[in-house]
């Protein structure tokens, strides 16, 4: 057999031969390799596969996001597999049609359906608003279909005209009709139901217009959020957000705090109660807590929730703020009798407010009373002052008002904070987002005893934002405190809670509580083989959830 020599001297010399290798033992060595490369490449695709499995919860989040950005997309009209839906909400000072549309649904008793706002071709939202309120149509009840002809005039330009007969219509009246005599609603819901399909051909019925209430106004925009959060879905891997369950493949839902010019909302889901409250208390939690499924079926109790939903009337920022400047007046008018000082009579005697910026002047009237008023911007000392404004009782279960509050868990809840609670953070402060109690009480005090002329200056160089303006500057001192008051006060939130998140938008588009209303609305289609036997169905369950809201 011959042999190759190799020489290589560094520094020493070594010498070795190789033998000559046959044809086959070559084949069978090139064999060896590529089965052992195979091997390489496998144990690689499999490590990359369990990395790949680890990222699935975040992949899947993201999965969700894109498909919200999707929604901002036209809605093809063209699909027939496509069906739409109503909603008009008429409110005290105007009303809105919403258009909705939703695919067919994918069969799982698990998924509600995949409800979206309808937007035209340029993607813009299909909503048009028409003012005043449908309450100016009391006198005249006759006129009420007159009134809302414009928006269903509106919807039907854009809901295929083939799919009119099977598009359900909701008329949800709000704030305006619930001040009016029973008698005047019932005249305008009547004339709406009598004339309404003379004109129109959409799925329309006495059951849906009503005047809802305040409950079920909050119930639904508790939904809406969850929804568009994607608490509501079912899954078997739960991502970092949803590693705390309230049951077996169920996500944890986000509670919602809303504070308006007028009124203040919260709502939450609150677990099975097991523990025993006394008689009065038991009586306030039946009124304060809505039970109801949000399944295909009322078999299937995956999606059955039970939410503390209550709202607080004169609690909102602007009414909270009158309610002020009426103690305000009143106790320092009383003081000036009694002590025969002239506290606030005069520009030059002014009464200091802790709740303005310093140095800020204003004069609060009241009939044929004046009081002259001039900031001292003392944050604290204003949140003081506001803690009888919070009318809350020794009892440890109230909160506000002295109104019963279910417990809230909060190691375990999350919350999302709206309106006020989102412009006091963010217009001036730039802290909108993640709320800490700390940061925001440090940064509003710090705003409180700023002067007047700087914050004004500040404004007219665009250091605020763009929706700030000059009606925020002045009452962001009060409304911060405000806020922070009813937060920790009221609600017994912990000053340090980590959970609650202040915003405008979700998934950078604004909530309706119209969408959550379209979801319990519509929750039994997916039973359907047709829409009238859904109307069937609908009619069959009616009775007994007539009861939620009561």
């Amino acid at each position: 057999m011959a042999r190759i020599s190799f020489s290589y001297l560094c520094p020493a010399s070594w010498y070795f031969t190789v033998p000559t290798v046959s044809p086959f033992l070559r084949q069978r060595v090139a064999f060896l390799g590529l089965f052992f490369i195979s091997c390489l490449l496998l144990l690689m695709l499999i490590i990359d596969f369990r990395h790949w499995s680890a990222s699935l919860p975040r992949d899947r989040q993201y999965e969700r996001y894109l498909a919200r950005v999707g929604e901002l997309e036209a809605t093809d009209t063209e699909d027939p597999n496509l069906n739409y839906g109503l909603v008009v909400d008429c409110g005290s000072s105007g009303s809105r049609i919403f258009v909705y549309f939703w695919p067919r649904h994918n069969g799982n008793p698990h998924d509600l359906l995949d409800i979206k706002q309808m937007r035209d071709r340029n993607s813009q939202p299909v909503v048009k608003k028409i003012k005043p309120g449908i309450s100016a149509m009391a006198d005249t009840p006759e006129h009420a279909s007159d009134y809302l002809r414009p928006l269903l005039s509106f919807a039907a330009a854009h809901v295929p005209v083939k799919k009119h007969k099977e598009t359900p219509l909701y008329i949800l009246c709000t704030a305006g009709m619930r001040l009016l005599p029973e008698r005047k609603q019932l005249a305008i819901l009547a004339d709406l139901v009598k004339d309404l399909p003379l004109e129109f051909d959409f799925l329309f019925s006495q059951s849906q217009a009503e005047v809802i209430s305040g409950k079920q106004e909050g119930v639904y925009a508790w939904i809406g959020i969850n929804f568009v959060l994607g608490r509501f879905d079912h899954d078997d891997e739960s991502d970092a957000e949803a590693t705390q369950e309230l049951a077996a493949g169920r996500r944890r839902t986000v509670g919602i705090l809303d504070m308006g010019g007028a009124s203040l909302q919260i709502a939450y889901e609150v677990p099975t109660s097991t523990s025993v409250l006394p008689a009065k208390q038991e009586e306030a939690a039946k009124i304060l807590l809505a039970e109801f499924n949000l399944g295909c079926d009322v078999q299937h109790t995956e999606h059955v929730y039970r939410v503390y939903v209550t709202t607080f009337l004169g609690f909102g920022g602007n009414f909270a703020r009158q309610r002020y400047e009426d103690l305000v007046l009143n106790e320092t008018l009383n003081k000036n009798r009694l002590l025969g000082q002239k506290t606030g009579l005069s520009p030059d005697n002014p009464f200091l407010d802790p709740c303005l910026p310093v140095g800020l002047t204003d004069v609060v009237e009241r009939n044929s009373q004046v009081l002259h008023v001039r900031g001292r911007g003392d944050w604290v000392s204003c949140g003081a002052m506001l803690s009888p404004l919070l009318a809350r009782s020794n009892t440890s279960q109230a909160s506000l008002n002295g109104i019963y509050q279910s417990p809230i868990d909060f190691n375990n809840s999350e919350f999302y904070g709206f309106s006020e609670f989102f412009y006091c953070t963010e217009d001036v402060l730039r802290i909108g987002g993640r709320y800490h109690g700390p940061t925001f009480a440090k940064a509003a005090q710090d705003y409180c005893g700023m002067a007047w002329s700087v914050l004004t200056q500040r404004f007219k160089n665009g250091l605020f934002s763009s929706h700030a303006d000059e009606h925020r500057l002045k009452y962001q001192c009060f409304k911060s405190a405000w806020m922070y008051q009813v937060l920790h006060e009221g609600f017994h939130f912990p000053y340090d809670y980590p959970n609650l998140r202040t915003a405008q938008l979700v998934y950078d588009r604004e909530v309706q509580w119209t969408l959550g209303a379209i979801l319990y609305k519509t929750r039994f289609l997916p039973l359907r083989c047709g829409i009238i036997q859904w109307l069937s169905t609908v009619s069959i369950f009616q009775p007994n959830l007539a009861s939620l809201w009561e």
